[in-house]
């Protein structure tokens, strides 16, 4: 066994952290999970810890006082390189891994991982979905749902796990390396994380960095990736030069169509390029077009993306609480173009400015609603677009919305920011406003 008697720390006691503590356990390691909190879900996370035979400290406990003791430090996607409390490893010279890089290093699996702005989740499900209903066992995770290493200890040989992987996770990888990474998009975002937007493309980068032209890279035509040493193909619902492109709402690829967007239940110009990037992985393990086609025609896309709730006297009323940047609220408005729209947006200030979605604002949008910590900010980036509603909470910022709507037309909440502001997060943000939505129509 790779770390067996191998003593073994690990940084942040949310779910990444802990399914590495659990894999590493099984590995025959020793090991301790540190957690600066000590609230009490993280003492009841730890007393079940503990009777698994994983010590854990918490609190002002949670800081290592003896790194040198160390083989190995896996850190949560939480926590950055920077964080005081990785510190003292790093003085001690202790090799520090990310979560990822752990899993990766106890896989026999086919990797496929995605990352992005935008799309990663709604990609990985379709990738999973048309690998599995083409023979394949596979296991899907990573930043959202399952942990890798939580797949890795099922002590499954699955023929391909398909990762969503961010920014965060791709900050301390040394050798992982995915057989087909895929690139979604890339847009500001993570500023609060991040010191320039150049360090967040950078991060973002590093799917790429170990792969070989054995390997393939799935990526955004428009974000002109070049150099990549992977055999590279191109995807783009605005780029017809791309490899899979769209026309109508048919996917082509050489002249051919593989798909037809209509036939299944994702809508959008965001959605036919998620859709394109998992038939590409698919036509790169040889699946044929009718395959993909019947995997995909149920398929149903993840909530607070672009979710119809409700329908009421002609007024559609659209959660799309996951865009919590503006490159996703700017695909979200070129969705519903067609139709009259009342915008709902704001959230958590990340230090992001508004300005570049002033024309598409502008040029799509009826009426904005702003309500959260960045309100007044956003208001004054999209004050040359048209008059901004301010409101204190989400009941408000609905019950104003409704009040402006016109006719058979379009209630989008797509905030362009994070929740944290308001929320524990873009869950309970999206649930929020179904909870107005629904008190105001019944």
């Amino acid at each position: 066994m790779k770390y067996k008697e191998k003593i073994i720390a690990v940084l942040g006691c949310g779910k990444s952290g802990i399914a590495a503590s659990r894999l590493a356990l099984s590995e025959g390691a020793r090991v301790k999970l540190f957690d600066t909190g000590n609230s009490e879900e993280l003492q009841k996370k730890a007393m079940i810890l503990r009777n698994e035979g994983i010590s854990v400290a918490l609190g002002e406990e949670g800081v290592c006082k003896d790194s040198t003791s160390y083989d190995l430090v896996i850190l949560s996607p939480g926590i950055s390189l920077e964080w005081e409390i990785v510190k003292p490893f790093k003085e001690s010279g202790i090799k520090i891994v990310g979560e990822i890089e752990f899993a990766f290093s106890l896989c026999d699996s086919e990797i496929v991982g995605v990352t992005g702005t935008n799309g990663k989740t709604t990609t990985v499900e379709l990738i999973g979905k048309i690998l599995e209903e083409c023979g394949e066992t596979v296991a899907i995770g990573g930043n959202h749902g399952r942990p890798f290493a939580d797949i890795i200890n099922d002590k499954i040989s699955y023929s391909t796990i398909v990762l969503e992987i961010s920014s965060f996770q791709l900050e301390t990888i040394n050798e992982f390396c995915p057989n087909i990474a895929v690139w979604m998009n890339f847009a500001p975002d993570h500023l609060d994380r991040y010191q320039s937007v150049d360090d967040y493309r950078s991060a973002k980068m590093q799917i790429f960095v170990n792969q070989t032209e054995g390997d393939w890279a799935v990526v955004n035509g428009i974000d002109k990736l070049n150099n990549l040493r992977a055999k590279t193909v191109t995807f783009s619902a605005y780029d017809e030069l791309s490899d899979y492109c769209l026309r109508g709402s048919k996917i082509i690829s050489d002249g051919e169509t593989l798909v037809d967007q209509s036939m299944t239940k994702l809508r959008g110009l965001h959605n036919a390029e998620n859709l394109m990037a998992a038939t590409a992985v698919a036509k790169i393990r040889g699946y044929k077009n009718e395959q993909i086609l019947n995997a995909t025609l149920d398929y149903q896309a993840p909530p607070h993306r672009c979710e119809l709730i409700a329908e009421s006297q002609g007024v559609q009323f659209i959660n799309d609480s996951k865009a919590t940047n503006i490159h996703a609220m700017i695909s979200a408005i070129n969705s519903f173009s067609d139709h009259d729209i009342v915008l709902v947006a704001g959230g958590k200030n990340k230090g992001i400015s508004y300005a570049e979605a002033a024309e598409v604002v502008s040029k799509n949008v009826n009426s904005v609603v702003l309500f959260g910590e960045n309100k007044f900010q956003v208001s004054k980036d999209l004050e040359s677009s048209l008059r901004c509603h301010m409101a204190k909470d989400m009941d408000e910022a609905v019950r104003t919305a409704v009040g402006l709507v016109d006719g058979l037309g379009v209630v989008l909440f797509s905030p362009g920011t994070s929740s944290f502001d308001m929320f524990k997060g873009y869950e309970a943000r999206g649930d929020a406003f179904k909870n107005s939505v629904t008190k105001l129509i019944i």
